[in-house]
Parts: C-alpha cells; sequence; structure tokens
C-alpha cells in the first residue's frame, strides 16, 4: 500500500468537477517522468514481493474466531520496535530517510482493512541464485515478527478472505452496521482502515455508481443446498439509507451470495510481485510477456472457496474484487443510453489488462484489444509530448477514469516533481499487470508488477510462486520468449480461471510456439498496430490453442499435428538453471520449489481451495448445504494458521504445502 497522503478528501460532487484537472495534471506529470527517465539504463535487476495477512483472534472457550480490528495498534507496535527500527524495519517513516542498514528488516504497511497488514522485504531482492534462497526464511521472519506484536490470542495468516466476513459478530471489537460510508447490510464502516483516504474511496465509488456495489457470486451447490437458493443473509426490510432499496431492484441474484461494500473485494488478500528491468524497453516487454501468464498462475494459486459463511462455485476472488470496487454508471455500463458520461466502459476498473505496451515487432495489431476505451485528447497530449503511439494509448486508456479520491490541498498548484495526481489513476487502475515509472527524488527504476496470483497458506508455497515468477522473466529476457496471445483471450482466460478446480478441469488459451514466429515485421522496424501486413505470418488463430494448465507447466508431447507441443514452463526454466551452470545445492533448494508447482499443474497437489472446501465438506458439523459455520470455521481457521506454521495437519499430503524433502 506505501504511504498514505494526508489531506482534507472532496466529497463526490465536488470531486467530480474537479476530474478533469486531475486527469491533465496528471498526464503533465507523466510526461515529466517521460522527460526525466525515459533513457535511464543498467538499472539494477531487482525484484520485490508483498504479502497479505489477516489477523484473526481465537476464542478457544467458545471455538469461536473473529476478524482483529487492531491494525493501527500492531503497526504502532511494530513503529516503536527499537531493534526493528535499528535494522530498518518496522513500519516506514519519512523521518528516517535513505540511510538504512545492509541487513535490513522487513517492513509492514497498512492496508484497506482493518484487519490487514501487509509486509515487504527491507530492501529489494536481486536477482542471484543466494536471493532467491533467502525468500523463504524471510518470508517466515515476516510472519514471526508480525505475531510477536500481537496478542497471545492474534494470529497472523495468510488466506486470502476471511471465510465468514459479513457475517454477524465476525469482528473484534464489534460494530453495528450500515454505516453511512458503505452502506452495507453485513459490514459496518469501522471495518475500513480509518485513514481518509479508504472510507472516502468506498463512500465516492457508490456515490459515482449511483447504488452500493453488486457483488454476486454463485453459490456452489450441495447435496443439501436449498435450490434455488436465496441468500438467508439479505434482508429485504432495511430502509435505513436510499441504498437500501438495492436489493428490492433485485441486486441481490437468485442461486448466488449476495455481497455489497467495497470491504468483500479489497479485504482479500493476494501475493504480489514486482520487477525492476534495466530499462523502459526491457520492462514494457516484461509486461507483455507476463501478461498472458497471469489467468494460468490465477488458476494455479486459486485459494478463495468461500465468502459469507457459504461454499462458493468459484475458486478465486479476482472478479468479486474487480465488482467490489467497479464504479461504473448505468450508462458506462451499457444499462442506459449515454446522457452524461463520455463512453460505455466494457470492464470495472479492477480487471484484466487491455492494453500490450512494448515496441516488440512480434506484437501484431490483431493482438489489441477491439473494444479498447480511450481519452482521444489526453493520448494526442502524450503523443505530442514525446510518447509513442502505443505507450500512449496505454496510459490514455487508464486515463478514462475519474479520480475517486481527490485532495483539496493537491489543487492549488501543478507540482511537476511529484507523481501525486498521476498516481491517483495509475493506483486506481487496478489491472492485473502495472508498469510502473520511476518515482521522482530516488534511482527506481522501470518496474512491472504482476497482480494476479493468490496469497497461498504457508511460506514455502508463497517463496515458490515468488521464485517461480522471477526465473520465468529470467527465461523470457534469455530465450526472448513469444506468448503473445490477443487480449481477449487473455480475457477470456481470466473469466475460465474462476471457475472451481480449474486447474485440473479446464482448458486456457496459449500460445504454441513461443520461440517463434522470429519476428512480426523483418527487417520494417513498422511499429505494431501499424496495420502492415507480412505474408508470411500465419493467422492468428493458428497461433494459439486450447491446453491444460499442466500442458502449459510440464509440457506436451505432441500438440496434435505431429509437430513437437509447447515445451512447458518448467523445462524452460530448467533448460535455464542448466544454461546459466547453478551449482548442484542450490539446484536441489530450487527444485524443491518447481516440484510444488509441477505437482500443482498435474493435479497430484490440490490448490488451497479444493482442499478448503474438502475440509469444510468433510468436517462434521457441515450439513451439506453450502453454509460454513462459526465451528467449521473455527476449526478451519485453526489448522490454517498450524499449517502456516509448519505444523501437520488435516489433509497435508494432498495441499503438499510443507516443502519438506
Amino acid at each position: 500500500m506505501g504511504l498514505l497522503a494526508i489531506g482534507t478528501p472532496l466529497d463526490w460532487p465536488e470531486a467530480k468537477k474537479e476530474a478533469s484537472k486531475v486527469r491533465e495534471w496528471g498526464i503533465e506529470q507523466l510526461l515529466a517522468i517521460w522527460r526525466r527517465a525515459k533513457g535511464k539504463e543498467r538499472d539494477a535487476m531487482l525484484w520485490g514481493d508483498e504479502i497479505e495477512y489477516l489477523v484473526v483472534c481465537f476464542d478457544d472457550q467458545g471455538r469461536r474466531v473473529r476478524l482483529s480490528l487492531r491494525q493501527a495498534d500492531i503497526l504502532t507496535a511494530l513503529a516503536e520496535d527499537e531493534k526493528l527500527l535499528r535494522e530498518g524495519g518496522g513500519v516506514p517513516d519519512l523521518q528516517r530517510g535513505d540511510a538504512r542498514p545492509e541487513h535490513v528488516a522487513p517492513v509492514f504497511h497498512p492496508e484497506f482493512g482493518r484487519f490487514m497488514l501487509e509486509a515487504t522485504p527491507g530492501k529489494p531482492w536481486g536477482i542471484g541464485f543466494k536471493d532467491l534462497l533467502d525468500v523463504e526464511p524471510n518470508m517466515k521472519l515476516r510472519r514471526r515478527i508480525a505475531k510477536e506484536h500481537m496478542h497471545a490470542t492474534e494470529f497472523p495468516i495468510t488466506l486470502t478472505t476471511f471465510p465468514r466476513l459479513g457475517c454477524a459478530d465476525c469482528t473484534t471489537p464489534a460494530y453495528p452496521v450500515s454505516g453511512p460510508k458503505l452502506r452495507s447490510q453485513f459490514l459496518p464502516d469501522e471495518i475500513a482502515n480509518p485513514h481518509i483516504r479508504f472510507p472516502t474511496l468506498a463512500a465516492n465509488i457508490r456515490a459515482r455508481r449511483g447504488r452500493k456495489v453488486e457483488i454476486n457470486v454463485p453459490v456452489f451447490r450441495d447435496v443439501n443446498t436449498p435450490w434455488p437458493f436465496k441468500d438467508p443473509t439479505v434482508n429485504y426490510d432495511l430502509h435505513n439509507w436510499p441504498e437500501d432499496d438495492d436489493v428490492r431492484n433485485g441486486a441481490a441474484k437468485e442461486n448466488h451470495i449476495y455481497m455489497d461494500a467495497m470491504a468483500f473485494g479489497m479485504g482479500s488478500c493476494c501475493l504480489q510481485i514486482t520487477f525492476q528491468s534495466k530499462n523502459i524497453e526491457e520492462g514494457r516487454k516484461m509486461y507483455d510477456q507476463l501478461s498472458p501468464l497471469g489467468p494460468i498462475m490465477l488458476a494455479l494459486t486459486a485459494a478463495t472457496p468461500i465468502y459469507k459463511g457459504f461454499l462458493a462455485d468459484t475458486d478465486v476472488r479476482w472478479n468479486q474484487i474487480s465488482r467490489a470496487v467497479d464504479d461504473r454508471t448505468a450508462e458506462e455500463l451499457g444499462e442506459k443510453p449515454l446522457a452524461h458520461d463520455r463512453w460505455r466502459i466494457p470492464k470495472s476498473r479492477y480487471a484484466s489488462n487491455s492494453t500490450y505496451i512494448s515496441q516488440d515487432p512480434r506484437l501484431r495489431p490483431e493482438y489489441l484489444d477491439p473494444e479498447l476505451v480511450i481519452d482521444p485528447v489526453l493520448k494526442a497530449r502524450l503523443v505530442a509530448g514525446g510518447l509513442d503511439d502505443i505507450l500512449a494509448t496505454h496510459f490514455a486508456h487508464l486515463f478514462i477514469r475519474d479520480p475517486i479520491v481527490v485532495f483539496a490541498e493537491d489543487l492549488q498548484t501543478l507540482d511537476l516533481s511529484k507523481t501525486d495526481h498521476f498516481e491517483n489513476l495509475q493506483s486506481t487502475n487496478w489491472q492485473h499487470m502495472r508498469f510502473k515509472p520511476p518515482p521522482p527524488g530516488n534511482d527506481t527504476g522501470w518496474r512491472v508488477e504482476f497482480r494476479p496470483m493468490e496469497i497461498q497458506i504457508t511460506d514455502f508455497e508463497n517463496a515458490a510462486f515468488s521464485i517461480f515468477m522471477v526465473l520465468i522473466t529470467r527465461v523470457i529476457l534469455s530465450f526472448d520468449l513469444n506468448f503473445y496471445l490477443p487480449i481477449a483471450r487473455v480475457t477470456e482466460n481470466m473469466e475460465t480461471a474462476h471457475r472451481r478446480d480449474a486447474v485440473s478441469e479446464q482448458r486456457f488459451y496459449f500460445r504454441k510456439d513461443p520461440f517463434g514466429p522470429a519476428r512480426g515485421h523483418p527487417g520494417s522496424g513498422s511499429a505494431p498496430g501499424s496495420g502492415t501486413a507480412t505474408p508470411s505470418l500465419p493467422p492468428v488463430e493458428d497461433e494459439y490453442t486450447l491446453m491444460t494448465v499442466n500442458e502449459i507447466i510440464n509440457g506436451q508431447a505432441d500438440d496434435g499435428s505431429g509437430r513437437p507441443g509447447f515445451p512447458g514452463l518448467i523445462p524452460l526454466v530448467e533448460s535455464y538453471l542448466d544454461s546459466v551452470n547453478v551449482d548442484v545445492e542450490t539446484m536441489c533448494q530450487l527444485a524443491r520449489y518447481l516440484d510444488l508447482i509441477r505437482r500443482r499443474a498435474d493435479g497430484r497437489l490440490w490448490t488451497g481451495a479444493k482442499w478448503m472446501r474438502g475440509f469444510v465438506q468433510q468436517h462434521e458439523k457441515y450439513k451439506g448445504d453450502s453454509v460454513v459455520g462459526e465451528e467449521v470455521e473455527y476449526d478451519l481457521m485453526r489448522v490454517v494458521e498450524g499449517i502456516g506454521r509448519g505444523e501437520t495437519a488435516w489433509g497435508l499430503e494432498k495441499l503438499g504445502v510443507l516443502g519438506k524433502g
């Protein structure tokens, strides 16, 4: 989350009046960044991970578990830990400056929910193999430090969502629901971080949209699930706010779990990886080539089978967060003719990518999103300011959105040495990839953030997926791989990843040959999107096919046409490791992580989502009706917490999370 600005936020009617100014000033700040940093070269190849925790509080006597809303107290305790401060960790402090010790302790940050913590390594990782082997111990250290600053009954757990978030008495302390910011039937305003940014974000999304956010997740139909299913927690008789009419107007869908507040999405935890490239060209290439991998890694890390005390018929969090921050009006959604808004927008501001950004000549016009909406005026300003057409298109697409949180103090003068207006739009476009320009005032380079992965129960799993993604970036750059797919197919793949047990039961569009074609426009230097055709290129549809996750990760023997099939991401990683002469001991350590991913892909190990669903279904208190009751939740959370600390527990041979031997 990073450091949070303080100021006087504008309510939506006032913020709306300033939206054009914020967009225009944001573009000018982006151009200032471009002028300063477009030629940055030979930046260190660094990367970092972000781990997010739920903080839960166990009542062992009552066999209950609740979310602890003591984020502020825990962060204060971390910030006052003198040992952590001496080691450069704890909580970021602007007064400390950049003087940091060589062995930097982890750093903790606030998140949207008052029951959440984010932890990062104290300094970026390098790409050396020693750094890779330090990741898991560092993650274990973060968990241990977090726990040391909590009450005895509190624990940090790495789970995407709290199973009964939105049920009665799910937090400690407890608060009455239906506050003025969220106006939720199920959650109090106090569930959100009290920093003014967060309640304002939630309130302004609701106000801009003209109604509450609408989150409907298909319920899992078990043997005793009432059918058709009508969410029994929905109160159709509430009259506290005008938005209470939403459910009477059909917001709660039949056979779905209904949720109505930003916290149901932004209260989710994930695993994010950020890579620093040596220059902008390399960063743009990584952004494009990692984009088609997003849905595959989302399916591989699936860990979200429960919402609001019900088993869901989906496995991942992505669409639920997308709907939780969807501020599109009825006109932008296409529900009404355009009258007051500028255009219809196909996706939420939290969605899969809609752009490619590299100048790679292999980027064919046919790969681009035919439904892409851009702001033509802002694009023209970016092109006039020196950006090439394809990068200008990317930012002109992000800037179709309105800024949601606007601070009055930021509207006085335009400061081109800052990035506040640019980041206002950039940081609230939550796509599955993010391209991050260098911030002013330090040596940070061009970065790419990989955002789709779900948080895993153990540090071993989180380290494995982090290390795998780092190795994939090395493979892409070393072997000059080509994973381009049409953007529309990547979007379809993201939807496929939501299906129950998608990692084993579904197929995804993926490129057949990652080594070709060598160049889309050989010798021509034509820019992507120019429309220049090359007769030697096959039809785009012939370049990809449907594959299982197992085939994508572990490889195909044959693609069905007599030609060698897709080589597999893990065999490509192993070829890369062979080419750089990794020592035997290091290779054995890395093999442990690769083996987890190999066996997750081929089905020998379950995803966290499948494991949790199985735990619930086998619990003696579960009645086969899709309801996850308090005692079931308590036992599940106890086991999850124990596994997180490395203890053996129910079904561990299926989850395979300990990574021993």
